[in-house]
């Protein structure tokens, strides 16, 4: 049958809310990871693991989708930061995966050049072979080349920064829920739903709006900035007022 979770009839009792850590939540979790990292007994499944995981918050990718991709699937050349191809996006009503464009915004680029010159290495040794992995497995093929992560072990590996460095959020912050927190820092940053849409791969704006949480003091912040500039205008034209009498 087709997977109908992602229709807008679809919000049904089982959609529940997946509420992102907060910003300096999310900045106690990375910042305590890479700091760790440089003493990890396994560097490389580690750094790749927090790369994947950092990538995930930064444009929202699928965990999937991580797994799936290829070195050659990052196009440096393309717009203003490089862009991700991601071949294999959920399709809707069981179509069959959606390709799409992601740009490496908020710092993805940054993050996906230093795992690539500094860790991909460390799996293997040959960036050019066609479909080499972006996120390799420690596990080798017959020809001594890196397979391909699966899941689990990105999953795992997020499992275990968070115990870690976030223990509150333990159970609670999954790969899916670093796919909300990316939606609404861009939505915080620029609250143009079809561009996030795009960047989430949605097939439906409605499923991207479910993605959005707005921070607790947002409507509270916006109604005092809204008083602030009405009561500048008035201040300025009483100032014209006295002036003209």
């Amino acid at each position: 049958m087709p997977d109908r979770r992602n229709e807008p009839a679809a919000w049904a009792k089982d959609a529940q809310l997946r509420i992102p850590p907060s910003e300096p939540e999310v900045r106690a979790l990375f910042t305590g990871r890479g700091g760790e990292l440089a003493a990890c007994r396994k560097f490389a499944p580690a750094a790749r693991n927090y790369t994947a995981a950092k990538l995930m918050s930064q444009v929202g990718l699928r965990v999937s989708e991580a797994c799936g991709l290829d070195l050659d699937d990052i196009k440096w050349d393309l717009g203003r930061f490089g862009k991700l191809h991601v071949r294999h996006g959920k399709g809707a009503r069981g179509s069959g995966p959606r390709e799409r464009m992601v740009p490496l915004i908020n710092g993805a680029d940054r993050t996906l050049r230093w795992f690539i010159e500094d860790v991909w290495g460390q799996f293997d040794d040959d960036h050019t072979r066609p479909g080499a992995p972006l996120f390799p497995s420690e596990r080798k093929n017959t020809d001594g080349s890196a397979r391909r992560v699966g899941d689990d072990a990105l999953r795992n590996g997020l499992d275990n920064a968070v115990e870690a460095h976030l223990p509150g959020r333990t159970g609670k912050l999954t790969p899916h829920v670093l796919r909300h927190l990316c939606a609404s820092q861009l939505y915080g940053n620029e609250p143009d739903l079809l561009a996030i849409q795009g960047v989430l791969g949605h097939s439906w704006i409605a499923t991207t709006m479910r993605y959005i949480h707005v921070q607790q003091t947002r409507v509270e912040d916006a109604w005092v900035a809204g008083v602030e500039r009405a009561a500048k205008r008035l201040e300025g034209l009483a100032r014209r007022g006295g002036t003209c009498g």
